[in-house]
């Protein structure tokens, strides 16, 4: 592919100009830089005067300049859907992104991936099976496919890297935002082992309208989506329309029927996806093997009295009172070794002193 680096930059630049005009436009001529070559009276029988207009406007300014810098110097690749490094997959789907932007690289053996996907407001369970999902999918050779969201998404990542898996985080924003912030270490290790990419130009900030759009990638990118947790109202429901829309087998994690995190999940199932307590159902449907490794387990270091408290707690709250009965100690003694194991960091205090193991 020929370096047309200023003439994409050109056109994602120029705000009437709809996907769909440009996939037209790129159909049309053949590239990028055979748009902005045309004639104005050619491009406007497809486009229209004003955007004709805008296109022949073309000129290596010192804003697209910049933002090539700004591209080479965070190692971003712009990619158009006729170059080789684009995931020729993604093109199956309809209203594929004519242009990515890549931090990171996708392979081809990316094709062979599972969107893992959820609420960001997910419990301990929640996160404790994305976790363990993604570590399944990765030890067996798939891509973890997620939007690095907080909750669900995080630990989806998390659990693929843990476990020398690949990984992909789509963005709602440009490759140049980590967001959430708090999620800056994690990009980083996700660029290492698979890629961030977005359709969105660099400098996009997230803006809520882009994250609808941006889950028709996420689950284009996979074979399948499996949603862990998702509330009646959210970008899970959102993935799913796109995932069904596209064809793609859409499984879903039952959960609590009065929790409000399950209330998505559920519901799916009621209406056809199909139910999984288990990463090894997803695997039979793909075809694939389980790995014979397993899951790298988490280090924590306790001495016996810390130990025996760590095996009573679970992923499930449970209140101090419970737990002393249940062990049969003071609750002055049990709380005293829960608040070691919180500083810690091995476990968790919720309102109403209840407490749950921390996977995070």
């Amino acid at each position: 592919m020929k370096d047309e680096i200023f003439e994409i930059l050109h056109l994602l630049s120029i705000d009437k100009l709809k996907i769909s005009d440009l996939h037209t436009l790129i159909n049309n001529f053949g590239s990028c830089r055979d748009v902005v070559c045309a004639s104005k009276k050619d491009l406007r029988k497809i486009v229209g005067e004003i955007s004709a207009a805008a296109i022949s406007a073309f000129e290596i300014s010192e804003r697209l300049r910049l933002r090539k810098r700004q591209l080479t110097e965070m190692d971003v690749s712009i990619v158009p859907y006729y170059s080789p490094q684009y995931p020729g997959w993604l093109t199956s789907i309809d209203h594929f992104p004519p242009v990515l932007f890549i931090r990171g690289s996708v392979l081809q053996q990316d094709e062979l991936s599972v969107a893992v996907i959820g609420t960001r407001g997910a419990t301990v369970y929640g996160k404790e099976i994305a976790c363990n999902f993604a570590a399944e999918f990765a030890l067996a050779g798939l891509t973890v496919v997620s939007g690095m969201a907080r909750g669900i998404d995080t630990e989806a990542h998390r659990g693929a890297l843990q476990n020398s898996g690949r990984t992909i985080a789509v963005l709602g924003c440009g490759v140049d935002r980590c967001y959430p912030p708090e999620n800056k270490a994690l990009m980083t290790e996700i660029i290492s082992s698979g890629a961030v990419i977005s359709e969105f130009i660099i400098g996009t900030p997230p803006l809520a309208h882009n994250f609808p759009r941006r889950n028709r990638i996420v689950s284009g990118l996979a074979k399948a989506v499996v949603a862990i947790e998702a509330k009646e109202k959210s970008g899970v429901m959102n993935t799913v329309k796109w995932a069904l829309d596209q064809n793609k087998e859409v499984f879903a994690v039952p959960g609590n029927i009065f929790a409000k995190t399950s209330y998505g999940t559920n519901q799916l199932i009621k209406e056809g996806a199909t139910p999984v307590t288990s990463p090894h159902e997803v695997l039979e449907y793909l075809g694939v093997k389980k790995s014979q490794r397993e899951p790298a387990a988490r280090k924590i270091s306790l001495d016996e009295t810390e130990n025996i408290i760590w095996e009573a707690l679970s992923c499930e709250p449970i209140f101090l009172d419970a737990l002393a009965e249940k062990l049969d100690q003071p609750t002055s003694r049990i709380l005293n070794i829960l608040l070691k194991l919180e500083l810690k960091g091995y476990i968790k205090q919720l309102p109403g002193m209840s407490f749950v193991r921390k996977f995070e």
